[in-house]
């Protein structure tokens, strides 16, 4: 009787700037069995980033490619795409990688590569998103998952998570409301693609087949 066959699980690899708190996210469902996949590889352009202590205390391995010591954003994606190619996963994750990325290093990745935004895009791209939402005097505002192409903070949308400003909101309270928004939503979309169920077909996200609306499916925050 033959051997039966072990099929590997999906290998995935972070890039991370800073904290690291929506990689805790994933790594911890990832542990508690809600997502079969497996962190091969944490990536900081940032050697100071406490990412790199959330993944090397659960031992995933760590590695820093800091920009600063590249004379050229080619050269530091050249280097970074080296360390995540060795890797060979299925899924590269940004979770809160704060460098923009050029066309051909976005389209050696393209259709596997996520990033999460916190705003409700296409609005407020960029960054102090939660400061400029409150000054717009919006009635909503969030996070969305997106599959990353060559447009900053425009690529296709998988899920988005909308909270309600109060008028009493500041940009500190309001960024720690979407944060928590954030911690249910990229594992959600991770899980959906490790399982195979999440695809890009040009600029169409499907999910087990069926095309997505064009803002991706709507989470709404109810408390």
């Amino acid at each position: 009787m033959a051997a039966t066959e072990v099929q590997e699980k999906p290998q995935i690899v972070a890039l991370i700037s800073g904290g690291g708190s929506n990689l805790q996210a994933i790594i911890e469902h990832i542990a508690n069995g809600i997502i079969d996949a497996e962190i091969s590889l944490v990536i900081s352009n940032n050697p100071a980033a406490k990412g790199l202590e959330r993944a090397a205390a659960v031992g995933i391995p760590t590695a820093v490619v800091d920009h600063t010591e590249y004379d050229s954003r080619e050269s530091f994606e050249r280097e970074l795409k080296r360390h995540i190619d060795a890797a060979q996963p299925q899924l590269v994750v940004l979770a809160g990688f704060m460098r923009i990325l050029t066309p051909d290093f976005t389209n050696h990745y393209a259709g596997r590569m996520l990033n999460i935004h916190p705003s409700l895009l296409p609005e407020f791209k960029g960054v102090n998103t939660h400061a400029r939402a409150i000054a717009a005097n919006a009635s909503q505002h969030g996070a969305s998952v997106h599959f990353v192409t060559s447009e900053l903070d425009g690529g296709p949308l998988v899920i988005q998570a909308i909270v309600d400003i109060n008028q009493d909101d500041t940009a500190a309270g309001l960024a720690g409301r979407v944060l928590q928004q954030e911690h249910i939503i990229y594992p959600i979309a991770v899980k959906w693609f490790c399982e195979g169920r999440l695809s890009l077909d040009g600029n169409l996200v499907r999910l087990d087949k069926q095309p997505l609306p064009i803002q991706g499916i709507a989470h709404r925050v109810t408390s």
